[in-house]
């Protein structure tokens, strides 16, 4: 038998200290926000508007018709840039790619009679005046606020509205800073997407006052999640959003917040804001600042197609965030022509989930703006989570789904099933609360008749006879009260007493 050399038993000592070399300074990469791939370079962002779209057609797909996605990026907003347009859009699958079905208000989103007339008015080169007229009455009919989110869930203080802020559920308060009024690009599904069709539009919430969010949050004392949100929150200067987090945190009155939410989808449409940036490193400081005070800071990726996971930047930019002490969780509604096929849904949570983001919703896309074009049917759209579901391991299993974000708060598809009655079998939807306006809601199941065709909570109708859903009654008093219902179900002092002093005190 051959006997091994020295060599061949024995690295060399300057093997083994450039091999321990590498492996520590691989350690040191994986483990900081600071270090940065050497694969990734510099980009800097290019924003692409309705104006922009006879070039890039005449360029990328010639065979589309300018004329109707001008009309339809007349009334629904259009926001690109250049890393969607350069990375994420497959062009040779144009108008089928579901990136570009993402970003580029579709001619189909319009009714045939509305396409027609826009499209008319542009050829004949009608006053600026007269074309923001028709896009607004065509707007008009396209439920811009769903949810009654203007009516029943802006807070009052003495009386008066809260400007910039919403509080429908107990527990978590949103935010919205005038600096985080757009997007690094629009998504065609918005459901906010009334606030992007005109500069100081009424449509928006908004607001820059510091001290009333710090003194809003001291005084309702059940608040443990403060969730920024827009447009997108993460297009801020990191000085800009640091002004905020700074206030909260200097104020020991603010203790009570346990977990800071950023509702963005920059990681998949800009992924370059937390790696190249120039204030990258600095934003990425603040995210370290809030997990240093003992609070969670969650990041709450918006990501609708695996084909937004796959690039270096993206997965470089989910690394640097989770280095600073971070989570990222993962939602997206449930859009026809974009995602639904459940396969996709599984590789999306089989993505996130190596990637150490967790899935979060899956959600129904709103009664809002071209409804009739991204809906899926609430059975169908169960199905798909399931087989979704079913398809990925357990630590994928976290996302909730489906789930409609209603008036009367979040409600749950659980199940599909068959109930013998006195009158024969009734096939339901089995239903729940994922969050209420009032809390006790969550501790309820209930049924609605099962219909195909059903996509929203409008359309489905209460089972076995009943004349109403459960909640009803209650939800009607609650819109003629004033003030978010956030406010009005304080908790108990006794699971106050328990949550201060722990189980066993």
């Amino acid at each position: 038998m051959p006997t091994l050399s020295s060599s061949s038993r024995r690295p060399h000592l300057g093997s083994v200290r450039n091999f321990a070399s590498g492996v520590s300074e691989s350690l040191q990469y994986r483990s900081s926000p600071d270090v940065i791939s050497p694969f990734i370079q510099p980009k800097k962002i290019q924003l692409l508007t309705r104006s922009h779209i006879p070039e890039l057609f005449a360029s990328r797909a010639p065979h589309l018709s300018t004329e109707d996605y001008m009309a339809a990026a007349s009334v629904f907003p259009m926001r690109a840039n250049n890393y969607v347009v350069d990375e994420l859009i497959d062009w040779s699958r144009v108008p089928d790619d579901p990136i570009f079905r993402l970003v580029f208000p579709q001619p189909d989103m319009l009714g045939k009679n509305e396409l027609t007339m826009m499209r008319d008015a542009l050829a004949r080169n009608t006053d600026k005046v007269e074309i923001r007229e028709l896009a607004e009455s065509i707007r008009s009919a396209l439920n811009p606020h769903p949810a009654n989110q203007k009516q029943e869930n802006v807070p009052h203080v003495h009386g008066e509205p809260i400007e910039g802020m919403q509080h429908k559920y107990r527990e978590t308060c949103l935010f919205f800073p005038t600096e985080g009024q757009y997007c690094h690009s629009y998504c065609t599904y918005c459901f906010r997407w009334a606030q992007f069709t005109a500069v100081g539009s009424d449509q928006q919430f908004q607001s820059k006052d510091v001290q009333q969010l710090v003194d809003y949050i001291k005084a309702n004392r059940d608040i443990t999640d403060l969730l920024f949100t827009g447009g997108d929150p993460m297009v801020m200067h990191a000085q800009q959003f640091s002004r905020y987090i700074d206030a909260l945190l200097a104020d020991p009155g603010t203790e009570v917040l346990s977990t800071i939410r950023i509702g963005t989808k920059s990681l998949s449409y800009w992924p370059y804001r937390y790696l190249t940036d120039p204030d990258a490193k600095e934003l990425l400081g603040v995210f370290e600042r809030i997990v240093k005070s003992g609070r969670q800071v969650s990041i709450m990726a918006h990501f609708s197609h695996p084909a937004e996971l796959q690039g270096a930047a993206v997965q470089e930019a989910i690394r640097r965030i989770r280095a600073t002490g971070a989570n990222i969780r993962c939602q997206a509604p449930l859009i026809r022509r974009v995602n639904d096929q459940a396969h996709i849904w599984a590789d999306m949570w089989r993505t996130q989930t190596r990637l150490g983001a967790i899935p979060y919703y899956m959600f129904i896309e709103r009664d809002t703006g071209a409804k009739h074009y991204f809906e899926v049917p609430l059975a169908r759209a169960y199905d798909i989570y399931k087989e979704a579901l079913s398809s990925v391991a357990g630590t994928a299993r976290t996302a909730q789904g489906p789930s409609m974000s209603a008036s009367p708060g979040k409600i749950q598809v659980v199940g599909i099933t068959t109930v013998p009655t006195a009158s024969g079998p009734e096939k339901v939807f089995v239903l729940r609360f994922v969050q209420a306006r009032n809390p006790a809601w969550m501790k309820e199941t209930f049924f609605a008749k099962f219909d195909e065709h059903a996509s929203w909570l409008s359309d489905l109708k209460p089972a076995f006879g009943e004349k109403e859903f459960f909640y009803e009654a209650e939800y009607r008093d609650l819109v003629g009260r004033e003030g978010a219902s956030g406010q009005l179900f304080p908790s108990s002092d006794l699971m106050k007493y328990k949550l201060r002093t722990g189980p066993y005190a």
